[in-house]
């Protein structure tokens, strides 16, 4: 079995040299709540040598809140915001030769799509020029994955290594002092009960169904490194590997 590791990456913590050689996939900021041209480009540049999939990583245009909260905009706003932030990666990676593998949204603007149906229709309006290339990375039993596939895009479902889980599949807030998973060996076990059995223990210890085909390290967890290595080498012992 094959799991696919992703990071939120170009988002001013700095380590993704050490990141990169571990995980299989990345995330990169796009200018709504981090990240620019130099960035970008550094970032992309890194993910070639290290073959990684490469994903657009677009929020709600909100740097000072790091996208971190929901943001009232009106339908347009929203379309050109997304799509002027798509547009930046995407043309540094085709200077570069290196495909657009997914779209992940980042932050307030990824929990509001997995729960409402009209900015979930808004988001793939903004993404349709991409032909459904890309794959969209969501969370499982969510309005985005449903109406993503009855649009005919194709889905990759993302699990979180290093953030706890209520028992609707939302995730903590990140105001709460359990939202992050921080120890190696509790993500470990985190993990493998979403690969192994399809289920996630939630903060009231309920083993809630779940699929994933990707789980992400938060790349500004405080302890994202010393995670990702410690599941590079542990989770071959469960005959899982990280897919290339």
């Amino acid at each position: 079995m094959y799991i696919d590791i992703n990071c939120d990456v170009g988002e001013g913590v700095g380590n993704e040299k050490a990141l990169f050689p571990l995980i299989s996939s990345c995330n990169i900021a796009c200018g709504g709540h981090a990240g620019d041209l130099a960035t970008i480009k550094r970032l992309v540049l890194l993910s070639k040598s290290h073959n990684l999939k490469v994903g657009a990583h677009p929020s709600y245009p909100d740097r000072a809140n790091f996208g971190r909260i929901t943001v009232q905009m009106s339908r347009d706003h929203l379309i050109e915001s997304i799509r002027e932030q798509l547009a930046v990666i995407t043309d540094i990676l085709e200077h570069e030769g290196v495909n657009l593998h997914h779209i992940k949204a980042h932050g307030a603007l990824y929990n509001d799509l997995a729960s409402d149906v009209v900015l979930a229709e808004i988001f793939l309006d903004a993404i349709h020029i991409y032909d459904k290339e890309p794959l969209l990375y969501v969370p499982y039993n969510s309005e985005l994955e449903k109406l993503a596939l009855s649009r005919g895009h194709r889905v990759a479902y993302e699990a979180f290594g290093d953030r706890n889980y209520n028992d609707d599949l939302s995730l903590v807030s990140r105001s709460e002092s359990n939202a992050l998973i921080v120890d190696p060996e509790v993500v470990l076990h985190h993990v493998l009960s979403i690969v192994q059995d399809q289920k996630v223990k939630t903060i009231t210890g309920k083993f809630v169904e779940i699929k994933a085909d990707t789980i992400c390290i938060h790349g500004d967890t405080p302890s994202a490194v010393q995670i990702i290595a410690y599941l590079s080498n542990e989770l071959g012992k469960y005959n899982i590997g990280i897919s290339k």
